[in-house]
Parts: C-alpha cells; sequence; structure tokens
C-alpha cells in the first residue's frame, strides 16, 4: 500500500505543481503588464514593478491553487488510466474506498496549505505591498479615498450615559500608522460633544489590570473642539458663538480607545485579505456596534470552507481514474475538468452575491456550492464503479 500510495502523490504532486507554476507565471505576467504603466511615474522603477508583482503572487496561489489541484488531479489520473496502470492497480486490490481514501489525505494536505496561504501569507504580503506602494508614490500611507475608513465605538459614562465615537481614517499603511484622522463623539440624545482632528497618529495595543483589551492612540498635529451642550439647553442664559465651542490647538494628544489595531487594520483594508482570526474579529466589533456585518460574515466563511475546497476538487478528479482512454482523449478530460472548475468558482461567486441579497445565513451560501459539488462528484464516481 506504501508503494501504491506514493506512485499516486507522485504522479499528483508533480503535474499540479506544474498547473500552479503555469498559473503563477501567467498572472506574474499580466501584473507586470499592469505595473509596467506606472513605471517611469513619480519615481516607478522597473524593480518596483517586479517586487510588487511579485508579492501578489502570495494572493494569486491561494486563489488558484484550488483549481491546480482539480486540473492536476485530472491529469494525472486520466494519464494513469490512459496507460492502464489505474486499472493494474484496481485489479492489484485498491478498491473505491482506498483509492478514495489516498485522495482525501492529498484533500487534507492541500486543505493546510490553503489554510496557511490564507491566514499567515497573503495578510503579510497585501501590507508589504501597501507600505511599498505608499512609499514609491511618497505618501505616508493606504489612500483610503475621499470618504475613507469609518469606524464606531460604544462607551458607557456613568455621568452622561453612553456616548457613540465615530472614527474617521484618511490614510493608513497597516502597521498601526494612520493619518487624516477624525474623531466625532456623541451624547446618549445624538448630540456633537467632541470633535478632535489630527494629522497622523500611532496606535499602541494595551491590556488594562482587568484583561479589558484597548488601543492607546498617539496624535500628532491635533485640534481639539468641545461643544458645550449642556448649557446650550438653558433657557435663560445668553450665549455668544465663541462660548459655545472651544477649540484648543495641541502638538499632541494620547486618546484612550476600545478599538484595538486588529480592528483598525480591518476596517482599513478589504475583506479578501484579512485572516480569519482578524475577519472574526471585526465582524463581532461591528455586531457590538449596531453595524452591518453581513458582508464580513460573508467573507468569513467563505475563509472557513475554503480550504475544504480542496477535497472538492480531489473529489471531482477521481471519477477521471475510473474512464478508459476510448471515453476521450487527455485534452478533452482536461478540458473538462477545467470547465467543471470554472464553474464552480462562478456558482461560489454567485451563490455569496445572493445571500448578501436575500440576506442568507452566510453559512448556508458559503458551505452550499460545496456540498453540491462534492455530492455530484460522489455520485458520478459511484456511478462509475457500479456500472463502468
Amino acid at each position: 500500500m506504501k508503494t501504491v500510495r506514493r506512485l499516486i502523490y507522485r504522479q499528483i504532486i508533480t503535474y499540479v505543481l506544474m498547473v500552479a507554476a503555469g498559473f503563477s507565471a501567467l498572472a506574474f505576467f499580466i501584473d507586470f503588464v499592469d505595473e509596467m504603466q506606472r513605471v517611469g511615474k513619480k519615481g516607478y522603477t522597473l524593480l518596483d514593478a517586479v517586487w510588487a508583482c511579485t508579492l501578489l503572487q502570495g494572493f494569486h496561489l491561494y486563489d488558484l491553487f484550488p483549481i491546480a489541484l482539480l486540473i492536476g488531479s485530472i491529469m494525472a489520473l486520466a494519464r494513469m488510466a490512459q496507460t492502464s496502470e489505474f486499472t493494474i492497480l484496481r485489479t492489484g486490490g485498491l478498491g473505491p474506498g482506498r483509492a478514495l481514501a489516498l485522495l482525501a489525505t492529498l484533500g487534507l494536505v492541500g486543505a493546510l496549505m490553503v489554510a496557511i496561504l490564507g491566514d499567515w501569507v497573503v495578510p503579510r504580503t497585501e501590507q508589504r505591498l501597501t507600505v511599498h506602494r505608499a512609499k514609491v508614490s511618497n505618501q505616508k500611507g493606504l489612500d483610503l479615498g475621499h470618504g475613507g475608513a469609518w469606524l464606531r465605538e460604544r462607551r458607557d459614562e456613568a455621568r452622561t450615559g453612553a456616548h457613540n465615537i465615530t472614527v474617521n481614517v484618511g490614510q493608513a499603511d497597516g502597521h498601526g500608522q494612520l493619518g487624516l484622522i477624525r474623531i466625532f463623539e456623541f451624547d446618549a440624545k445624538g448630540r456633537l460633544l467632541r470633535r478632535i482632528s489630527a494629522q497622523s497618529g500611532e496606535i499602541e495595543s494595551f491590556k488594562d489590570n482587568q484583561g479589558v483589551k484597548g488601543s492607546i492612540w498617539h496624535l500628532q498635529g491635533v485640534t481639539d473642539a468641545v461643544w458645550h451642550n449642556e448649557e446650550m439647553l438653558s433657557e435663560e442664559a445668553v450665549f455668544k458663538a465663541d462660548q459655545l465651542v472651544t477649540e484648543t490647538e495641541r502638538p499632541a494628544l494620547q486618546w484612550y480607545s476600545s478599538l484595538t489595531p486588529m480592528v483598525v487594520a480591518a476596517s482599513v483594508l478589504p475583506p479578501e485579505t484579512m485572516s480569519t482570526l482578524a475577519l472574526w474579529r471585526y465582524t463581532e466589533h461591528l455586531a457590538n456596534n449596531a453595524q452591518a456585518a453581513q458582508r464580513y460574515e460573508m467573507q468569513f466563511w467563505k475563509k472557513v470552507f475554503y480550504p475544504l475546497v480542496c477535497f472538492v476538487m480531489v473529489g471531482l478528479a477521481l471519477p477521471f481514474a475510473y474512464l478508459h482512454a476510448r471515453s476521450g482523449g487527455m485534452s478533452l478530460k482536461i478540458f473538462g475538468g477545467l470547465m467543471l472548475g470554472i464553474s464552480f468558482v462562478l456558482v461560489n461567486h454567485i451563490s455569496s452575491h445572493l445571500g448578501l441579497l436575500h440576506h442568507w445565513q452566510p453559512w448556508i451560501a458559503a458551505v452550499v456550492p460545496s456540498i453540491i459539488y462534492l455530492s455530484l462528484s460522489l455520485g458520478a464516481f459511484v456511478w462509475l464503479v457500479r456500472y463502468r
């Protein structure tokens, strides 16, 4: 059995690596053509373009590896069926259950690899890419557009009740360095109490004696404006305009918040580049502050179930080992496998968008396509074993 395992694994791994290398080369070429449009502008050199394309390979490998696993497995198994190697293995005692167990083990290894890519490699390469592009363009960080990124937190004040705090960040570099910061504090009745504007800031996480996590925002170039709303409610007093608002210029200010660096980083980076833990913590933060979290919940469950796609891919490839050479040439089988992989990706994306539109449970929308395709592959496998 060890010899059979070594033979099948060597064939499949060889073809999977070949297909993955081909996909990576194609993605690198497409990215390089796109990066060439920036070469020569704002000091952007050819080496900068090559380094940016190299950093993008982590995300491309994470996105394309299940398809590479499918095509490589089909090529290996179809080649073994064409040369009658798989038929000899079957007559030598390789039953359907053992074949399924062998490919399931290979799918488990692929799932672990995809999980490592998604939770460790991709977030770090995306952060380095952000810092690289910001340095080349002489920016302080990633430009988040005209609206910037918005965050919210709630604080319970003993005297005035719950306060709602809204934070807007215009720039970020993914390492706790922020720029163009605006902080708005509202009381329980929705009245503006305070506005803090800062040119830049740095976030430092901390944990108090009770184990509560939070952060200290070290703000630079601060304009601190305070509204005296309780005095405004007095009907007898007459105030001048400059008495209602107190504005103070400060070179630096420390502002304490429950927004941890991970939550802030999650709000400024695309959901596709976040780790599973970061997505989970950010969805918890959004839910606790009465913000819409369905998009991030959907992305969280897709990231949780995405490694399991490797099991679906090897399951789709297994029936090709039971097809005889007269059932079609190698190119036809590879084309069929490619269409299966593309259709799965398409159905997976459609399911996510339909889940957002119809407010389905995020985990259901994320796992249903995998269950459907795995059931179809196992059904085809059972039919081929029994009737072919």
